[in-house]
């Protein structure tokens, strides 16, 4: 069996007839066909060929099937941003007076989808500690069809059991959501613990250089064919050839950045963890984070966020962010570059307080996604910001 860095190299992909060493961009929006009896039977689906661009094209199809081949999925679809694959993954297969569980740890963004878009649908929401499997088998009943969650959630790093939460799911025959960004491909396979779809920000890790807005959605065909299709075909998500192009090439070195990102920020959390500066750590790879077994049960690796507070106050908190030099201030995440957020004020601004409380984002939590710098540098900067403080 090839290593993991050779299979993200040459899992195998179409080249055209002229051979090339870098697939080609197929940058057109239509295509044409010899007859019109031709496209009635393209569009009849009697004749398998591409119609449109923002049905399939050649080049982001490249994408979708090298990454189905290696999270070992039947069916995956390439979007125009990872928001846009979450929003399908849950409207292409409720209806009004369905329920939808979900954990309460999510981003922003998801957030706001669960808590205040699919209500507006007549979509009934549980919203759970998604750590707790009581409350899984509480709020799961037969009106459920598909329950979301993150794991490791954003900000805060919560696990949730993907294997026990998908056996509670599959009783009552309801879909499984998983948003696999923070921990990545590389190091999880949500589908091998029995969920029934992962979603992907593209714009994270497998990018990793903040070039492009992208998402992924991997499914059964099943579930490809009867829910998502004629969703996705009529709203209109796609991804563009360019950012797929862009995505292929960036696989090539996906898996190495992920273990030297997950290295760096090992060392980083080591050195923040008993920092006088620093009231409380967040980190998967520490011997005292309270998920430990359950991390190495379904995770290879530990990833490359951590989550800190400050001693102090949101004035002390805003300091320590505004000394800092290597590091940048940035919402995104999984980059190159190591960048740092403060959540409370930017990607869950919009959540209520009463929320936010429940899961300890208060304005002393930073996250740091941590890059490819070295690791000394990034180490010497987080410690002159916070001599500052």
């Amino acid at each position: 069996m090839k290593k993991k860095i050779t299979e993200f190299i040459h899992k195998e992909t179409n080249r055209s007839v002229l051979q090339e060493t870098s697939l080609p961009m197929y940058l057109t929006s239509g295509y044409i066909y010899d007859t019109a009896q031709e496209a009635e039977d393209v569009f009849n689906e009697k004749k398998d060929r591409y119609q449109y661009s923002r049905f399939d094209n050649p080049t982001v199809n490249q994408l979708e099937k090298k990454f189905a081949d290696l999270e070992g999925a039947e069916s995956c679809k390439a979007f125009s941003s990872g928001m846009s694959a979450v929003f399908a993954s849950i409207m292409c297969q409720v209806k009004k007076g369905d329920r939808v569980v979900s954990s309460r740890a999510l981003f922003g963004s998801c957030y706001n989808i669960i808590k205040d878009i699919l209500p507006k649908y007549g979509i009934e929401v549980v919203l759970i500690d998604g750590k707790n499997l009581k409350q899984w088998h509480k709020a799961i009943n037969k009106k459920t069809s598909c329950v979301f969650f993150e794991t490791p959630s954003n900000p805060t790093l919560e696990i949730v059991d993907i294997k026990s939460v998908s056996e509670i799911a599959h009783r009552y025959n309801t879909k499984v959501i998983v948003d696999n960004v923070f921990a990545s491909s590389v190091l999880q396979k949500p589908l091998n613990y029995g969920a029934d779809i992962v979603v992907y920000s593209t714009t994270k890790h497998i990018d990793g250089q903040g070039r492009t807005m992208g998402g992924l959605l991997l499914s059964s065909k099943k579930f490809y064919e009867e829910k998502l299709k004629f969703f996705y075909r009529n709203t209109g998500p796609t991804m563009d050839p360019f950012t797929a192009w862009i995505l292929l090439k960036s696989l090539e070195t996906y898996p190495l950045r992920i273990e030297h990102l997950c290295k760096n920020a090992a060392r980083i959390a080591f050195f923040l963890k008993d920092h006088p500066k620093i009231q409380k750590i967040i980190f998967p790879g520490l011997s005292e984070y309270h998920q430990k077994e359950l991390v190495e049960k379904q995770m290879d690796g530990f990833g490359n966020i951590i989550s800190f507070y400050i001693k102090g106050d949101k004035n002390k908190t805003f300091k320590f962010l505004n000394k800092l030099s290597t590091i940048s201030i940035s919402n995104n995440l999984g980059d190159v570059k190591s960048l740092i957020i403060h959540p409370a004020t930017t990607t869950h601004l919009k959540i209520p307080k009463k929320d936010k409380n429940s899961l300890n984002i208060n304005n002393t939590l930073v996250r740091l996604s941590v890059g490819l710098e070295d690791v000394e540098d990034i180490i010497e900067d987080i410690n002159l910001a916070l001599k500052k403080v």
